[in-house]
């Protein structure tokens, strides 16, 4: 595991953000980090489409047909 130096402003919206969606700082701050490299690469997906798109990598079972949308 590495260090990764962030400016203090940063870190603090980190901090406010993690209370507010229940996550660690470092499960925000990663969340945070795949949302953007999922965003570079797939920009033309929004939000919704690159969160099932982690779901399923993660082998989430999606209720509600997710996987039939997206693949269509």
């Amino acid at each position: 595991m590495g260090i990764v130096k962030i400016a203090d402003e940063l870190h603090e919206e980190i901090r406010k953000a993690s209370g507010a969606m229940s996550r660690s700082i470092n499960a925000q701050a990663e969340f945070w980090l795949k949302m953007g490299m999922l965003a570079e690469l797939h920009p033309s997906h929004n939000y919704q489409q690159l969160v099932v798109m982690m779901l399923q990598q993660a082998d989430v079972k999606l209720a509600g047909g997710a996987d039939e949308r997206r693949s269509a």
